[in-house]
């Protein structure tokens, strides 16, 4: 009984783990965004780091380069600071209207590619 129970526990998780990880084709690749803005939130953690950056016009999510990518890059935990501006180079999603996939992020005047 309880070699049948791991296998059904495991095939329940994948789903979970496929939702937690989106790639490209969430997003509209032939449609490029640049946004500036100001970040009034950031998550560095796995599997991506995010923002929240605030327009003129609405306030967008930007799903970013996992943190060890970005750390290669030059971009530490600590450079997104809430409250700095940033330039986001992207995709917009096509599930949530609010979301993009970065390609390339300023921050201070220091371009960073994502991908």
């Amino acid at each position: 009984m309880r070699s049948r129970i791991v296998p059904l526990l495991l095939a329940a998780a994948l789903p979970v783990a496929a939702l937690a990880h989106h790639g490209w084709s969430g997003y509209d690749s032939s449609q490029a965004v640049l946004l500036t803005g100001t970040i009034v939130e950031a998550s560095y953690t796995y599997p991506h780091a995010t923002i929240k950056l605030r327009t003129r016009d609405k306030t967008w999510e930007a799903v970013l380069a996992p943190p060890s990518r970005m750390s290669v890059r030059g971009i530490p935990g600590n450079a997104l600071k809430v409250g700095s501006r940033a330039t986001v180079q992207g995709f917009p999603g096509r599930l949530h209207a609010r979301e993009m996939r970065a390609a390339r992020i300023t921050l201070d005047g220091k371009t960073v590619e994502l991908r």
